[in-house]
């Protein structure tokens, strides 16, 4: 996790600090209780002293906000409410919300601007530096959120590949789908859009070896067969499916 402000890093030591942080950013603008925040960073087993030394950790966060960030205004930065602390600031300066409103974008053009919708979906998968909250702890708070932010980023890829496959000359997508199929080799979608920009790019060998190992691996690790969306894109490519036709 990083913070920046104005361009200066701002490193936040700890988990537990980290913890916070993720978790006020997760509902930026929004109060995070204290009972969260305390499951957040002891889980069902809190100790006697969790409030106190919750506010202790909040203080020294305003602490490390204010000294390496270098502004005595960033203590502001987490404000306590009533029932616990908000993050203020706009939604717009966190990255996990800015995927998601990215995606949105995209989606709201991709009728009408295919490629500015590329372009909004490029700029959203580039946020990510590697797995999501990996360094936040295990609260149910970050676990939940990096699932959510999984989700977002795989359908951010399954978007923008659809787009490109419509819009790109097939060779030219089948580098980034090799990737991602390797590196997640049960998300089925992935698969079926590799294999339909092999079969595009005249590789129908190619294509019908990929399912088959596809399916030999979903077999292996989890015991199921490929789901009805992979089965039906492997038919069409073995019939020559005229809607494959570019």
């Amino acid at each position: 996790m990083e913070v920046t402000d104005d361009g200066v890093q701002v490193r936040i030591p700890g988990e537990k600090l980290r913890s916070i942080m993720a978790a006020l950013a997760l509902s930026v603008g929004r109060s995070v209780s204290r009972s969260e925040l305390i499951d957040e960073l002891w889980g069902e087993e809190p100790p006697n002293s969790a409030e106190n030394s919750l506010h202790g950790h909040i203080a020294r966060l305003r602490r490390e906000l204010v000294a390496q960030g270098g502004k005595a205004s960033l203590r502001d930065a987490i404000r306590t409410s009533p029932t616990g602390y908000v993050l203020e600031l706009a939604e717009e300066a966190v990255d996990a919300s800015q995927v998601v409103q990215l995606v949105a974008r995209a989606d709201a053009v991709a009728a009408h601007n295919p490629r500015g919708a590329v372009d909004l979906l490029n700029e959203a998968v580039s946020l990510w530096r590697g797995p999501a909250l990996i360094d936040a702890g295990n609260g149910m708070i970050c676990q939940v959120a990096y699932t959510q932010l999984e989700e977002v980023r795989l359908g951010a890829y399954e978007r923008l590949f659809d787009i490109r496959l419509r819009l790109d000359h097939p060779r030219a997508v089948i580098p980034g789908l090799e990737q991602l199929h390797a590196r997640y080799p049960l998300h089925e979608r992935f698969c079926e859009q590799l294999i339909t920009a092999l079969y595009l790019a005249g590789r129908q060998a190619d294509a019908l070896n990929t399912y088959h190992r596809t399916r030999e691996y979903l077999s292996q690790h989890l015991g199921l067969q490929p789901g009805h969306g992979l089965r039906d894109t492997f038919q069409d490519i073995l019939r020559q499916a005229p809607h494959l036709t570019r």
